[in-house]
């Protein structure tokens, strides 16, 4: 089955912080998961970890399309912390899942 370019996209991101560095982390998404419904997004869940070990925090979105992800992603504000991001983030990971 092919998908359309204006499909809703379901995604889940898990983020590491860099050391010491999970407060700074939850920080910077509590800035950026504002942007996300002004795009055609839905932040659906956010889970923050409790344990070290694992993701930092566990994200999961949908989008009305790629257009609306696309915007969201190219969005001065959230690309104008790249610093602030860079800073706190070690590692990410986004992928499309089905809910």
């Amino acid at each position: 089955m092919s998908r359309s370019s204006e499909d809703p996209i379901l995604l889940c991101c898990l983020l590491w912080a860099h050391e010491g560095q999970a407060d700074a982390l939850h920080a910077y998404e509590d800035r950026v998961l504002q942007l996300i419904e002004e795009h055609g997004g839905e932040v659906v869940q956010r889970a923050l970890a409790d344990t070290a070990g694992q993701p930092d925090e566990v994200q999961r979105f949908r989008f009305s399309g790629q257009t609306a992800l696309d915007a969201y992603l190219n969005d001065d504000r959230r690309t104008s912390l790249a610093p602030e991001r860079d800073a706190a983030v070690a590692r990410t990971e986004l992928f499309p899942v089905r809910f």
